[in-house]
């Protein structure tokens, strides 16, 4: 590292105030925390209204930065909630956002535009062009894809002028963020929501893991994180206890400080602090094979049940005071601590009848920082002869500068939020539908669907639409591009568009996008921004009810029929349930331990699409799918051969019930 390399900010988890101590212990330079409501960890303790403000205060006095977790999809009758929250958070001091829902993104920033807003994981941005939508809607900060190699990460930091945030040590989700239901749609429990029940992390019907990864480790990279210029390193583990924080950022504040990697006993010495059978870099190194899987034994837990207990935060911040009393003029005292100074002044001092207070006397008072961070490096006092001031104003005086250390001082618009978005709902009128294989594309589906997709690598006639990728690196861009214009002159004219990143490219190649499930549209402020975006129209979230189906106005649709869907995978599943065989016909499944059998597709370049053992049937329930405003629907056909295709839409025509084993909206 050179001179003139700034260091990265070192992101610290806190699932608890005590956590979050923890974190300022071991040297982080931020911190991040959800609150009671609208975060991806809900089951962690979080903060409320008092300990925020505290917590806040304290990571101040420290000169760390406090950002607040708003990172789940948010439904159109809890906006004005979420709003208020906010308000809560900025009144707070909170230095930043982390926001997942891109229709609360945009009324936080039209109401609060100092705010600042850093775009969560779960926006999906794992590409330039994605961060230069998320940008439009007020975004400074992109947290990239944890699947995002180094070399991409180079090309983000070299093409694009927002600060990024990577993940560098903790666990791993095997799907890509943001694009797992698999928790929501078969257990009840929305990852998207905060209340991920991790069910990959359960082994299948022989006792196998074949959807747990290893911890993520980046500490023997650090000199290159930092080459790189990475604004802020991020470790994951609001779940985890403060005994871990602890350990986790001290090392980390140890090899960014010395701007060295992890040696071997290093990194055994974190993962006995918590890891799954080891750590992994493959993501990051572009080395994508079975040795990034693992899962947590009982041996590893003892391990980590030996660590010597959090014992509190006892680091000190050096703190200098000056004061300044003079004849009739307002005491002044002048306070410096973490980079920060402040000036605060008082009363006018009074003519000593008897004692005149001399510098002894004042710094008695001024010096007292019990109950505070902050120990005593220096005072100063200049005093004129001859005065006093009352003990309880020097008390008063000093409460207020170090208070000032610490606050930030803000006002909420004396204007009313921005209202959310309110439309009428447009009734589409045309069904589409997506198929995985040109020979599904029957007669009968030729004729039911106005539009018929296919996905890129398996374009062909009849189809007239393309499904983009779900994942597009910067580095398979122009492979991409390529293959969508050899599908234009196929006849392709329609897109269906999964990831903001991809809408730049769907113009350049001249098809006309429609906004996929995986935008996680669940509220009609989010469908706003997307249209005027230029998205013609968009299917809604899986994760919507019925109920909420119908709150959303404008241009939408939802998913009526197929198996949803569950998990994006970057990493080979049909390799580890059957080998390399399996992986290279591009299909088999995972058979959990209830015996139900997940469909299992590969996509190139050799990414997995897990699908649900039940699909959604809706069928037998026209009029339901009225009253909540759809009465097209897009259709999803996976494994299904096309007389089974033939048989959906002949049930569908007729209102009639499909049998087997089903999921309802």
């Amino acid at each position: 590292m050179t001179a003139k390399q700034k260091l990265p900010e070192l992101l610290a988890p806190a699932g608890s105030p005590e956590a979050l101590r923890a974190a300022l212990q071991g040297g982080a330079d931020a911190v991040y925390f959800g609150g009671a409501t609208f975060n991806a960890r809900l089951r962690a303790e979080n903060f409320n209204a008092e300990n925020m403000s505290e917590s806040v205060s304290l990571c101040h006095a420290f000169g760390a930065k406090a950002y607040l977790t708003l990172n789940t999809l948010i439904g159109d009758l809890e906006l004005p909630r979420m709003l208020s929250a906010v308000e809560e958070a900025y009144l707070a001091g909170v230095d930043a956002l982390i926001v997942a829902d891109l229709g609360a993104a945009s009324l936080i920033h039209a109401h609060l535009p100092d705010f600042e807003l850093h775009a969560s994981t779960q926006c999906s941005a794992h590409n330039v062009a994605a961060a230069n939508e998320l940008r439009k809607l007020g975004f400074s900060r992109v947290v990239l894809a944890r699947e995002t190699s180094l070399a991409d990460i180079a090309t983000f930091k070299r093409a694009c002028d927002m600060e990024c945030e990577i993940f560098v040590h903790g666990a791993l989700c095997v799907s890509h963020s943001g694009q797992c239901l698999f928790s929501s749609l078969v257990g009840g429990r929305s990852g998207n929501r905060g209340e991920c029940a991790q069910p990959c992390r359960l082994p299948d019907t022989n006792g196998r893991f074949p959807l747990s990864l290893k911890d993520l480790s980046l500490a023997r990279h650090v000199p290159k994180l930092v080459e790189l210029g990475v604004e802020s390193l991020k470790i994951e583990g609001r779940l985890k206890s403060p005994t871990y924080v602890l350990e986790v950022v001290r090392a980390w504040r140890r090899f960014l400080d010395e701007c060295r990697g992890a040696n071997e006993k290093e990194r055994r010495a974190l993962a006995e602090v918590f890891s799954r059978g080891g750590f992994t870099d493959g993501y990051f190194v572009g080395k994508i094979g079975h040795d990034m899987m693992g899962y947590r034994s009982e041996e590893q837990k003892t391990r980590s049940q030996e660590l010597t207990p959090f014992a509190g935060l006892t680091r000190t911040v050096p703190l200098s005071l000056s004061f300044e009393m003079k004849k009739d003029l307002p005491l002044a005292l002048t306070a410096s601590a973490a980079g920060k100074t402040v000036q605060v002044t008082g009363e006018v001092p009074l003519v000593a009848e008897r004692a005149p207070m001399d510098e002894q006397a004042v710094s008695r008072n001024l010096c007292k920082l019990g109950g505070t961070p902050y120990v005593l490096q220096s005072f100063t006092a200049d005093l004129d002869e001859g005065l006093m001031v009352p003990v309880s104003r020097l008390n008063a005086l000093r409460r207020t500068a170090l208070s000032a250390l610490t606050e930030t001082k803000r006002k909420l618009p004396t204007k009313a939020p921005v209202a959310p978005a309110k439309k009428e709902r447009t009734h589409l009128s045309q069904r589409t539908a997506r198929f995985t294989d040109p020979a599904q594309i029957t007669p009968a589906a030729r004729c039911y669907f106005t539009h018929c997709y296919l996905p890129l690598h398996a374009f062909a006639a009849p189809a007239d639409g393309v499904i983009l990728p779900p994942v597009i690196f910067d580095s398979e861009r122009e492979g991409v591009k390529a293959e969508l214009l050899a599908a234009k002159a196929a006849g392709a004219t329609h897109a269906l568009v999964g990831n903001l990143g991809h809408l730049a490219l769907c113009r350049e190649v001249g098809l006309v996008p429609h906004g996929d499930f995986r935008l996680n549209v669940t509220n009609a402020q989010t469908l706003q921004f997307l249209l005027e975006l230029g998205f013609v129209d968009c299917l809604l979230s899986p994760e919507l009810t019925l109920p909420q189906l119908r709150d959303v106005g404008g241009e939408c649709d939802a998913i009526i029929y197929g198996r949803m869907p569950l998990m994006l995978l970057e990493k080979c599943a049909l390799r580890e349930i059957d080998g390399c065989e399996r992986c290279a016909k591009g299909t088999g499944a995972l058979i959990d331990r209830r015996g139900e059998r997940f469909p299992i597709l590969r996509l190139p370049p050799h990414r997995n699409i897990l699908y649900n053992a039940r699909p959604t049937v809706m069928s037998d329930r026209k009029a339901e799918l009225a009253r909540a405003g759809i009465v097209a629907g897009h259709y999803l056909f996976s494994v299904e051969s096309p007389s089974e295709v033939d048989e959906v839409i002949k049930a569908y025509e007729q209102g009639l019930p499909i049998s087997g084993p089903m999921r309802r909206i």
